[in-house]
């Protein structure tokens, strides 16, 4: 599936801006795309539902100048 990440924060609660090789890497995202899944296992999630994965999963694409990130089902860790 493709998923485009949500916006780092920058920002702190009490409002401090927080520089950009300080920001985290977001962990919650749209997805934009979906496949069927697999014989075995079919896909649970489906477009436009926003989920959390895992800090190093998938793998990060640049298409005409946004960012995405192509994860397996396995790497989602909730549907929000």
């Amino acid at each position: 599936m493709v998923i485009e990440p949500s916006e780092a924060e920058t920002k702190t609660a009490g409002g401090l801006y927080i520089p950009d090789n300080a920001q985290e890497k977001p962990q919650q995202g749209k997805i934009v795309a979906a496949g069927p899944g697999t014989k075995d296992e079919p896909m649970e999630v489906k477009v436009g539902e926003t989920v959390l994965y895992g800090k190093y999963a998938g793998t990060e694409v640049t298409v005409e100048g946004k960012k995405y990130l192509i994860v397996k089902q396995s790497d989602i860790l909730a549907i929000l």
